[in-house]
C-alpha cells in the first residue's frame, strides 16, 4: 500500500508533519535506511538501520569511497543513503570523521558551477547526520556548523528537485512549520512521477516499522489512499 500523491493537499500538511514529527523513533536522518534500488553505496551488512558489529569495512577509506560514489551518480537519496553510512561508519573513528568533513568542504568549495547544488548539499546533510549521531560533544567535527543553511542553499541552487525537498524535509522536521510544509509539498508532489521517492516516502513516515505514511495518513485524515 501507498499513498496517493494527488489526494495530498498543503491543508493536510499540518496533519502530516504534526504526526511526522513524534513518529520516529530516532534521529529521522540516521534510523531509516534510504531506499537506493540497485545503486551503489558504501558496503553494508545489516537488513536493518544500524552496524551489525561484524563490518570489516576499513575507515581510512571513508573519505575516498564516500566521494568516489557522490560523484558518480546525481541522485540525491543516493547521496542521503550514502551520506546516513558514511557517518555510522565514522562514529566508530573520529579521524575519518573529520577527514570525511574537511573533504567534502573543500569540495564544496572548489566545484564547478554546474555541480555546487550538490557539493553543498552533501556537506550539509552531513553536517546534519553528524549533528543527529555523534552529538553535541567535542568529538563532533561538525560543531558550529549549520548544515540545514547549506542544504536550503542547495534546493535553491537545484531547482525542481523533489528528491532534496525530501531532505530538506526531514532536516526541518523540528524546524519552522512553514520550512517543513514548503519542503513536504514539493517532495509529495514530486512523488507522482518518481516512483523511488514514493516508495521511500511510503517507508519513512511512519509511526511503527510497519506502518507506512498511507496508513498512518488514512486513519488520521481520511486520506484516501491507492493500493499496490
Amino acid at each position: 500500500m501507498i499513498f496517493s500523491v494527488k489526494t495530498i493537499t498543503p491543508a493536510l500538511l499540518s496533519t502530516f508533519f504534526l504526526f511526522a514529527t513524534s513518529a520516529f523513533a530516532g534521529p529521522p536522518l540516521i534510523c531509516h535506511a534510504f531506499d537506493i534500488g540497485t545503486a551503489k553505496s558504501l558496503p553494508w551488512i545489516s537488513h536493518d538501520w544500524n552496524l551489525t558489529g561484524s563490518e570489516s569495512y576499513n575507515t581510512r577509506n571513508l573519505a575516498a569511497d564516500t566521494i568516489a560514489i557522490l560523484d558518480s551518480d546525481p541522485t540525491v537519496l543516493v547521496h542521503m543513503e550514502t551520506l546516513r553510512r558514511a557517518t555510522l561508519f565514522a562514529s566508530r573513528d573520529s579521524f575519518a570523521a573529520k577527514q570525511l568533513l574537511l573533504k567534502l568542504a573543500s569540495r564544496a568549495d572548489s566545484s564547478a558551477p554546474s555541480h555546487v547544488a550538490l557539493a553543498s548539499f552533501d556537506l550539509g546533510y552531513l553536517v546534519e547526520t553528524y549533528k543527529q549521531w555523534l552529538g553535541k560533544d567535542q568529538s563532533n567535527p561538525a560543531q558550529g556548523l549549520d548544515g540545514n543553511a547549506l542544504v536550503k542553499k542547495a534546493t535553491q541552487l537545484r531547482g525542481n528537485d523533489p528528491q532534496m525537498e525530501f531532505a530538506a524535509a526531514l532536516i526541518t522536521l523540528n524546524g519552522p512549520a512553514a520550512d517543513e510544509q514548503e519542503h513536504a509539498q514539493k517532495a509529495i508532489a514530486g512523488a507522482k512521477t518518481d516512483p523511488l521517492l514514493a516508495r521511500n516516502l511510503s517507508a519513512h513516515f511512519s509511526n511503527t516499522p510497519s506502518q507506512t505514511l498511507a496508513e498512518m495518513i488514512s486513519r488520521n485524515s481520511n486520506v484516501k489512499v491507492a493500493r499496490q
